[in-house]
């Protein structure tokens, strides 16, 4: 019996992302159709086998279609054969399968990519002065501290002193 591993996806009005959570995977095998029959199959660090199949909403263009297999995930980002949303990511309605999830970290709305949300129209933001300080400001600004409640506390001390020096010649005074 094998076993689905936990998969995420996200779209884009022109891919879907699919991070296929498996570490140590060996064997990965995947197969991505153009009438949108996406196949995975592979051996867990544990040697099951892990696999599922999905009948995505629409086709795909397998050849723009692109994987990368990296030691914790698997990641394949499929180009849809039409450059719209889909209302989900299988074709069949209802609840999805409980292995796939939503990727929030890779999620855009739909409304969120026609103003380019996300994408910073390619702004640098490196060079922009956003005020942080350097260290040698951050140094010189503690020894400023560090003087200024040293000159307080001198101050307080000889305060101190000046109330306490009358209060110490009365006691004198009031010895027998």
């Amino acid at each position: 019996m094998s076993r689905h591993p936990t998969t995420k996806w996200a779209q884009r009005s022109d891919r879907v992302f699919l991070t296929i959570e498996l570490p140590d995977a060996k064997d990965v095998k995947l197969n991505l159709k153009p009438e949108g029959h996406f196949n995975f199959s592979a051996k867990g660090s544990d040697d099951l086998p892990y696999e599922f199949d999905l009948e995505l909403f629409d086709a795909a263009n397998v050849e723009e279609s692109k994987a990368a297999v990296a030691p914790r995930t698997i990641c394949y980002l499929i180009k849809k054969a039409e450059s719209k949303w889909w209302p989900r990511l299988l074709k069949k309605e209802g609840k999805p399968p409980v292995f796939l999830k939503v990727d929030w970290d890779k999620w855009q709305d739909e409304d969120d990519e026609d103003i380019g949300f996300n994408d910073f129209d390619g702004m640098d933001f490196s060079k922009l002065d956003m005020g942080g300080a350097d260290d040698e400001d951050i140094e010189d600004d503690e020894d400023d501290v560090v003087e200024s409640a040293n000159k307080d506390e001198g101050a307080k001390e000889s305060k101190v002193e000046e109330e306490a020096a009358p209060a110490a010649a009365a006691a004198e005074e009031a010895k027998p």
